[in-house]
């Protein structure tokens, strides 16, 4: 979790760099970022699926194994191109080890800690998004840009060798009908995502003609998605699952939290550069705030869990982002750094909780063999609510700034665009809020309600 997270945000702190080296664009250095991150929301449900096909170790330790030569192949890449289809490789082994890492977590731990478990991998990805940034500039200035693929190598060659001693060897069933992975789905769902993903960092939130296609060939993608699974002898995602009241009201309040937290990183930077009027030193300092407090409470947020129940704690979690992101839309710049710091920590704090509580819910209760699709749902919704956020509550923000030219708007401007942008991501966290509450009531009805079947059934 700390490798592919690392990966996402070193590379981000070097595209500057990558611009220069390779004589390119920021449009075409961008793909940097994009290849990986497409490669990840595309497969990942598929990858997970087929983690509980093959066994979850086996396709852990190929994932591994991919992530590290792929990223020995980047910081050997001659050209630009080759670079961006290496980081596409790095993607697809990123995605087996996020869903993989997480399945396996609900199948060895103890039920009653799985919240603490989840909370510690929500630590490792916070502390791979802060040091990624700090890490890749100290590298860059003293080695070079290829050092911050180069150090995934040893590391990855660790997490390899540790994997492959500690965690128990694949138990082998019988093969069925039900083993064979649903290729024709697979491929429709990675093509659909795919359109969906180009369509929003293509258009950047603007409704053009070429992502209004992309947008229409992915809802068609989504209509041809459906139609194969019902039909499907084993499909990639049985609907079946969706009738459970805790997947549906989970991957929900996921995609809708994950568009929320983007604003802080979208909208963030331009506020404390332009109407804060800070140095470049000091918006990294305070952007890092975000990501600390992410580490520092997740293994708190995991005891939390265990010891009062995932539904109760998501509804906590929930409740201080919406008090952060309101905090934030009513927020008078003359407060400075502290007025959007503190609203910037209950944000956070509250987004680590909520994933711990989200998670736990949803691992606690899947059966066994489906937990790396499960997981790859889980971290679809979260990447396509990132990928979301970061097109449409970007456009929010510019919209709500009255500015053609960000880099150029006057602070009051800016300082509007970002009240409005927080405004806007505190009426979505309501709307999470309301799905969590009927959620958890659902949940409750759907219980009683087979516990009195099943006793009816015992009766007779």
């Amino acid at each position: 979790m700390l490798l592919s997270s690392l990966g996402t945000s070193s590379a981000n702190v070097a595209l500057p760099t990558l611009a220069q080296v390779f004589n390119a664009t920021f449009q075409e250095v961008q793909w940097i970022v994009l290849a990986y991150l497409l490669a990840i929301t595309t497969l990942i449900v598929s990858v997970g699926r087929l983690g509980d096909i093959t066994g979850r170790r086996l396709l852990l330790l190929t994932g591994l194994s991919i992530f590290t030569v792929a990223s020995v192949i980047c910081g050997t890449a001659p050209t630009l191109w080759l670079l961006i289809a290496a980081r596409m490789v790095q993607g697809l082994g990123a995605a087996i080890m996020m869903a993989l890492t997480m399945a396996l977590v609900g199948q060895t731990v103890p039920k009653e800690k799985i919240g603490s478990a989840m909370g510690l991998l929500g630590t490792m990805s916070a502390v791979g998004t802060a040091l990624g940034p700090s890490l890749g500039g100290v590298l860059i200035d003293g080695v070079g840009w290829r050092a911050i693929f180069f150090i995934n190598g040893p590391l990855g060659v660790l997490a390899l060798l540790t994997a492959h001693r500690h965690l128990s060897v694949d138990l082998r069933e019988p093969k069925t009908q039900r083993n064979d992975l649903d290729m024709k789905g697979s491929f429709v769902l990675t093509v659909t995502l795919g359109l969906y993903a180009l369509a929003m960092t293509i258009g950047r939130g603007s409704l053009g003609l070429l992502n209004g296609a992309l947008l229409m060939a992915a809802a068609v993608g989504v209509g041809v998605f459906l139609r194969i699974e019902a039909r499907a002898a084993s499909p990639l995602i049985p609907l079946a699952m969706f009738r459970a009241p805790v997947l549906s009201v989970s991957l929900a309040m996921s995609a809708l939290v994950s568009t929320v937290i983007m604003v802080t990183l979208v909208v963030g930077p331009f506020y404390l550069a332009r109407a804060l009027q800070l140095e470049a030193a000091q918006v990294g300092l305070v952007m890092t705030t975000g990501p600390l407090v992410a580490a520092l409470v997740g293994v708190p947020s995991g005891r939390l869990v265990d010891r009062f129940g995932e539904q109760r704690m998501t509804v906590v979690g929930l409740l201080g982002m919406t008090s952060g992101s309101f905090a934030l839309s009513i927020m008078p710049a003359t407060l400075g750094i502290v007025g959007y710091i503190t609203p910037l920590v209950f944000i956070t704090a509250g987004y680590a909780l909520f994933q711990t509580a989200n998670n736990t819910a949803v691992m606690n209760g899947v059966r066994p063999d489906q937990r790396g699709v499960i997981s790859g749902l889980l971290n679809l919704s979260r990447n396509l609510g990132l990928i979301t956020g970061t097109s449409v509550m970007g456009a929010v923000f510019a919209f709500a700034s009255a500015t053609t030219d960000i880099r150029t708007a006057k602070a009051e401007a800016v300082a509007c665009g970002m009240r409005t942008t927080f405004a806007v991501a505190a009426t979505l966290l309501i709307i999470a809020l309301a799905i969590a509450v009927s959620g958890r009531f659902l949940i409750r009805f759907t219980r009683t309600t087979h516990r009195a079947t099943e006793e009816g059934h015992d009766s007779k």
